[in-house]
């Protein structure tokens, strides 16, 4: 008696499965997408979390630790690790077919790690050289208090959006795509945008960051607005005079950002 092949799991019909392969025609990205990567990545930016936020702790209560060791530092690599493993859990929570290694945004591409490590060398040399210019507190408290309404903002609006969110903008309607105006979306026409701006300038602000800030800042509304302008020619294009209302009654809440 013979018997059938397996099938192969990323030719079958219906949505593939986030922890399966896909296919390397549909699949370009350097980090494999496998459950072990998967489950790797996820170890290790808990890792880097656990020791950012015991960082965070012992620099807040003025426990002995290394100069270079505080509170501001702590708390900046705790709230990168979160975002990206909140990327994926979120991504894998309540857009599944949409999951894989990718959605952990590690692979935003060279500008986006560099801008990151320019941030923690500024923060360090001018922490080893000038430290009174990082003794503001009440400035590490702001941006505390932005980097965790900008992470809310971002996961919000993308568990509100659900299957219709995608970190790529979609430039072909699917069948199952709607628009979605409730929620958070009635406040911000581009939250999760808003929530990622946000965030990084807090990100700066904790560590006290003027050259990253204002760099960050440009950077990032250039990114937006052209980012922006093509979504929303999809967007006018998928549903015509229910986003152009939409548009009109609802702003994004990024600065010069129409």
């Amino acid at each position: 008696m013979s018997s059938a092949p397996p099938s192969d799991p990323t030719t079958t019909n219906g949505p593939r499965h986030p922890l399966v392969p896909p296919p390397p025609a549909k699949y370009t990205g350097r980090i494999p997408n496998t459950p072990l990567f998967a489950s790797l990545i996820a170890f290790l930016l808990g890792a880097v979390f656990a020791l950012g936020l015991v960082a965070f702790s012992a620099g807040a209560t003025g426990f002995a630790r290394p100069w270079w060791a505080t509170y501001q530092l702590g708390f900046f690599f705790a709230a990168w690790a979160a975002f990206h493993w909140g990327e994926y859990a979120v991504t894998a929570g309540w857009n599944l077919e949409k999951c894989s290694v990718d959605s952990f945004l590690l692979e935003n591409g060279s500008t986006y790690h560099i801008a990151h490590g320019t941030a923690v060398a500024e923060y360090v040399l001018t922490l080893y050289f000038r430290p009174a210019w990082k003794a503001h507190p009440y400035i590490s408290l702001v941006g505390i208090v932005l980097v965790i309404l900008g992470q809310a903002l971002r996961s919000g609006a993308m568990i509100h959006a659900s299957t219709n969110f995608s970190h790529a903008v979609a430039f072909r309607k699917r069948d199952s795509h709607v628009l979605v105006t409730d929620g958070v979306y009635a406040w911000l026409r581009h939250p999760s945008y808003a929530g990622f701006f946000y965030w990084a300038l807090g990100t700066q602000l904790v560590l006290q960051n003027p050259v990253s800030f204002m760099a960050y800042a440009a950077v990032m509304w250039r990114f937006f607005y052209y980012r922006t302008r093509a979504e929303e020619r999809a967007l006018v294009s998928f549903f015509g005079e229910e986003y152009e209302r939409y548009r009109k009654r609802v702003g994004t809440m990024i600065p010069f950002v129409p």
